[in-house]
C-alpha cells in the first residue's frame, strides 16, 4: 500500500523541477508556470472533498482501481499536450483522481490492529512523502535524457503496471456507511463545527503544507538562476534531501501510539519555524540551505502524521470523512502556498519566500496554542 500511495501521489509533483523548462517552451511568466503546481493541488483538493467519501459507500478495491486508471489518463493527456491549457487539463484530471492515495490511508488504519494504527499510518505516509519528494528527483533525471514530456510517459507506464498489481494483491474491504453520498458530503462540513480537534488539526495541516508548497515551488526558479544555474536533473536531486523527512513518518506515528502526539506537534512546529533561517541563507551557503530543507521536511511530516494518527483515533466510524475534511484543507493550503510562492518570488525574490514561510509558521503556532486543549491525550492503545 505504501508503494501504491507514493506512486499515485508522485504524479502531482513531476512538474516542479521542470517549471523553468516548461515556462521557456510556452513563453510563460513565473506566476503562470507555478500555476501548474497549483492546478494539481486544486484538483487533489476537489477529489478529497467529493471522491474520498465514496470509500464509505463502495467496495474499496474496485473504487481504487477505477480511480487509479482515471488518474493515469491525466498523465497521458499531459504527455501529448501542445499548449499550457492541455497541460492544466491533464494536471487537474491527474490530481482529481490521485486522491485514491487517501482511500488507501484510512483503509490501512482500519485493517491494522489498534495498537499498531499509528505505525501503519506512518508507514503509508512515508510512502506518500517519498513519492512527493522523489518525484522531483526522478522527473529531473528523466527530463535530462528525454525532455520534460518523457517523465509523463514513464509515469503512465508505471501506473498501468500498478493497476495490474492492485487488481491481484489488494484485499477487498467494504465498511458501508448508513448515510447516502450527499449526507456524507454534508457531514464533512458539520464535523468541522462539532469536532474541534478536526478544525485545529486541519488548520495546522493546511498551514504546514502551505510552507512545503511555498518552498518547493519557488526552489526550481531559485536553483535555475544565478548563482546556481542548475539543470533540471540537478534541481531534482534536492528531492533526495527532502526524502529524509519521510523516514520520520513512522516514528511520529509510534509516538502518537504512546500518547505523545501533543509533544510531537509542538516540537514539529518550532522546528518548522527555525528551518526558515538556514533556508534564508540559500544564496550564501548551499550547506545551510540543505540543512534547512531537511529540517523543514522532517517537521512538516512529523506534524502531518501526528494530525492523521490523532484524527483516526477519535471517530473510527468516520475515517474516510475525517480524511476528506483534513486532506481537503491540507491541499487547499498547498494550493494557496503555491500561489503565494509565485507571487512572493516575483515581487521580492527569495527573501519574500522566507518571510512568507516564517509568517505562516507563526500563525500555525498561534492556532496550536489556542487548539491545544481540544486535542485528545492517548495514554494507551484503543
Amino acid at each position: 500500500m505504501a508503494i501504491a500511495t507514493g506512486l499515485v501521489v508522485a504524479s502531482n509533483y513531476y512538474a516542479q523541477p521542470l517549471l523553468e523548462t516548461i515556462a521557456v517552451q510556452f513563453d510563460l511568466t513565473t506566476n503562470m508556470a507555478g500555476f501548474i503546481v497549483t492546478a494539481a493541488q486544486l484538483g487533489y483538493a476537489a477529489g478529497l472533498l467529493f471522491l474520498v467519501p465514496l470509500g464509505d459507500l463502495f467496495e474499496r478495491k474496485k473504487l481504487i482501481i477505477i480511480m487509479t486508471s482515471l488518474s493515469a489518463s491525466g498523465l497521458l493527456i499531459t504527455a501529448v499536450s501542445d499548449s499550457i491549457w492541455q497541460i492544466l487539463l491533464g494536471t487537474v484530471l491527474t490530481g482529481l483522481f490521485s486522491v485514491v492515495a487517501q482511500i488507501l490511508v484510512p483503509m490501512a488504519a482500519s485493517i491494522a490492529k489498534p495498537h499498531q494504527r499509528g505505525k501503519a499510518v506512518g508507514t503509508i505516509m512515508s510512502g506518500l512523502l517519498l513519492g512527493i519528494l522523489l518525484a522531483r528527483t526522478i522527473s529531473g533525471a528523466v527530463a535530462m535524457v528525454g525532455g520534460w514530456r518523457a517523465i509523463y510517459w514513464v509515469a503512465f507506464g508505471l501506473m498501468f503496471i500498478l493497476i495490474i498489481v492492485l487488481a491481484i494483491k489488494l484485499p477487498r474491504y467494504h465498511q458501508k456507511s448508513a448515510l447516502n453520498y450527499f449526507q456524507l458530503i454534508g457531514s464533512i462540513g458539520r464535523l468541522f463545527f462539532t469536532t474541534p480537534v478536526l478544525a485545529t488539526r486541519a488548520l495546522l495541516g493546511a498551514l504546514t503544507f502551505a510552507n512545503f508548497a511555498l518552498l518547493w515551488t519557488a526552489m526550481a526558479f531559485l536553483l535555475a538562476s544565478p548563482p546556481f544555474n542548475y539543470s533540471e536533473g540537478t534541481i531534482g536531486l534536492f528531492g533526495l534531501v527532502g526524502a529524509a523527512g519521510a523516514l520520520m513518518a513512522s516514528q511520529a506515528g509510534r509516538l502518537v501510539d504512546k500518547g505523545k502526539g501533543k509533544l510531537v506537534t509542538t516540537v514539529g512546529l518550532v522546528l518548522l519555524l527555525l528551518s526558515w533561517f538556514p533556508i534564508g541563507l540559500a544564496k550564501y551557503s548551499l550547506i545551510a540551505f540543505i540543512v534547512g530543507i531537511l529540517i523543514l521536511d522532517l517537521a512538516i511530516q512529523a506534524v502531518h502524521v501526528t494530525n492523521q494518527s490523532t484524527l483516526y483515533r477519535i471517530m473510527p466510524e468516520a475515517r474516510n470523512r475525517l480524511t476528506a475534511g483534513y486532506m481537503t484543507s491540507y491541499f487547499i493550503g498547498g494550493a494557496l502556498g503555491s500561489l503565494l510562492s509565485g507571487y512572493a518570488y516575483e515581487q521580492a525574490g527569495w527573501i519574500g519566500i522566507v518571510i512568507s514561510g516564517a509568517s505562516l509558521t507563526g500563525i500555525s503556532l498561534i492556532i496550536w496554542l489556542i487548539g491545544f486543549r481540544f486535542d485528545p491525550q492517548v495514554t494507551s492503545p484503543e
